[in-house]
């Protein structure tokens, strides 16, 4: 069996017809979603259904509204998804006008399975790599946008829904996530939806400048300033007149850099080396770190003033870990993108177990790491589908963690399980079908949040509070507050004056809280100096 993982949108009147392309395509290994009539089609493609939908098998032949007018609607919205048609006959006329409506293929019922199952494999490449192209070309122009970005995971919608917000402001941002979980993605795409778009996105990683180069760089440089210098340097600041300034690591920079910059951002000015004047800029500044900020402001390594220049709209980004939605959307992307730099077309899809053990894997190095490793297998793959053996890494570490291992297993047998019961022929709960299919599925998920929960707890930046406990249910009041009044004597250094002020509640029923939770040893006695 292989499968590329896409979810498939059923569309055809006929029920009969209906539940035989459904096992159908169940068959081949993706997810399957139905539509009774092409009405119900284009409310689930324009809605919010829609982003989890990657291939349309839509009838041409339907009451009231027929394919060719759900084609002219969702392409009339933009809705760029590929679309297969069926006609009962293969007239020119009928095919002529599917094409020009929007269709990518079709297919003379009743269609065998080998050319449904052809015809849907080359359709999801096609689209992820069109997909892949597009997004490299948005992002160098400067126009890439929060629809650009593959998701399938709440946690990354909550992300996107505060950049979206931070857009449309000139607010600093302060994007902070794990190596590698794609902090520069969401800075383009920030920049590409707000009034900057199309303007310069100037990136500099700041952890990979020498420290005798940075300022320089950054700010640029006037001819003869310093030994070496035999030409004017316009710095990065410059560069990104008009658009956007992306610091990458800031948490890097030197001390006597982070003065410079801390004023460049007060004044919007920067004095280049050697320059007689300021020179004025217009930027806006979004800058990433994997490290706790705060953290290196208590050890003295970061300036706390510019800390707060920084950490003005926080925005966290979670590892890849806790998001295993997206690995099956970014595994296809990612193989359709290297199939086609590789010049090895015939691989065309992942078999469903090496899929499920991806999904099983924790992903230290997140999406670029991810990405590597599918690279790796495209070069390994001598058939038409990527399988666990080319895969080695994360085999060997998988057999090396038997937790892991179970899950893994459990996902590849999950997998058929969970498309079928998405349709709405799923059986009742309490019949067998139910009660063997839906347990798995949802201990698989269990399995998960507990792993990565702890994961999350360690690695969220200080001052993010999680609302789900590792059960996934919305975590009790008292517990909430508990951890927040901790967290504000710990960010106040136990100054209960201060603490009180910002928690908005008197000292007397601080203390009292302080009390009921058996926190009063956390009272430094700091007050009196405060």
């Amino acid at each position: 069996m292989q499968s590329n993982s896409g979810k498939i949108l059923i569309v055809d009147d006929d029920p009969i017809q209906r539940r035989l392309l459904q096992e159908a395509v169940q068959k081949f290994g993706h997810k399957v979603k139905l539509a009774e009539n092409g009405a119900e089609a284009v409310r689930i493609l324009t809605g919010p259904e829609g982003a989890d939908v990657d291939l349309v098998i839509l009838d041409m032949v339907m009451p009231e509204l027929d394919g060719i007018g759900v084609l002219t609607k969702i392409r009339g919205q933009k809705i760029s998804i590929p679309v297969i048609v069926q006609t009962a006959h293969g007239g020119i006329d009928a095919v002529v006008s599917a094409m020009n409506a929007g269709a990518q293929d079709f297919v003379v019922k009743p269609v065998g399975p080998e050319r449904l199952d052809v015809s849907i494999r080359n359709l999801l490449k096609t689209s992820a790599l069109e997909g892949e192209i597009t997004r490299f070309r948005k992002q160098a122009s400067g126009t890439l946008t929060f629809s650009d970005i593959i998701t399938h995971s709440p946690a990354m919608e909550r992300v996107i829904n505060l950049g979206k917000r931070a857009a449309s402001s000139n607010i600093p941002i302060l994007i902070e996530g794990e190596s590698g979980v794609g902090k520069e993605l969401i800075a383009s795409a920030i920049q590409g939806s707000g009034d900057r778009k199309s303007k310069p996105l100037v990136t500099v990683n700041c952890g990979a400048i020498p420290d005798n180069l940075v300022e320089s760089i950054l700010f640029g440089h006037e001819k003869g300033a310093f030994t070496g210098a035999v030409d004017k340097h316009v710095g990065k600041f410059q560069e990104a007149h008009g658009g956007t300034l992306f610091l990458d690591e800031v948490g890097e920079l030197p001390p006597e850099v982070q003065v410079k910059l801390l004023r460049a951002i007060q004044e919007n000015e920067i004095d280049p080396i050697g320059a007689k004047r300021p020179v004025k800029v217009d930027f806006r500044l979004i800058s990433a770190t994997n490290r706790r900020l705060i953290d290196q402001v208590k050890e003295g390594a970061f300036r706390e003033d510019l800390y707060y220049r920084l950490n003005v709209f926080p925005i966290w980004i979670p590892p890849l870990r806790d998001r295993h939605e997206d690995i099956p959307a970014l595994t296809r992307h990612f193989l359709a993108r290297f199939a086609a730099e590789e010049r090895k077309p015939q691989v065309a899809s992942i078999a469903p177990d090496a899929l499920a053990m991806l999904q099983a894997y924790n992903w230290p190095g997140n999406i670029r790491q991810l990405e590597n490793t599918v690279f790796r297998a495209v070069v390994l793959c001598d058939g038409a589908s990527l399988t666990a053996d080319d895969f080695p890494q994360v085999a060997a570490a998988i057999d090396h963690n038997p937790q892991v291992a179970s899950r893994s297993s459990m996902s590849a047998h999950a997998a058929p399980m969970s498309a079928a019961a998405e349709a709405p022929s799923t059986p009742a709960a309490g019949s067998p079908a139910s009660d063997t299919a839906l347990p798995n599925h949802d201990q698989i998920a269990q399995t998960h949040s507990a792993a990565s929960h702890d994961a999350f707890r360690h690695a969220a930046p200080f001052g993010f509070m999680r609302s789900l406990d590792n059960d996934g249910h919305v975590r009790k009041l008292v517990d909430v507050e508990e951890e927040l009044i901790r967290t504000a004597i710990n960010h106040y250094s136990g100054r209960m004056t201060e603490v009180a002020k910002r928690l908005g509640i008197g000292r007397s029923t601080l203390y009292r809280k302080l009390k009921e939770y058996g926190l009063e040893d956390q009272d430094g006695n700091k007050d009196a100096a405060a």
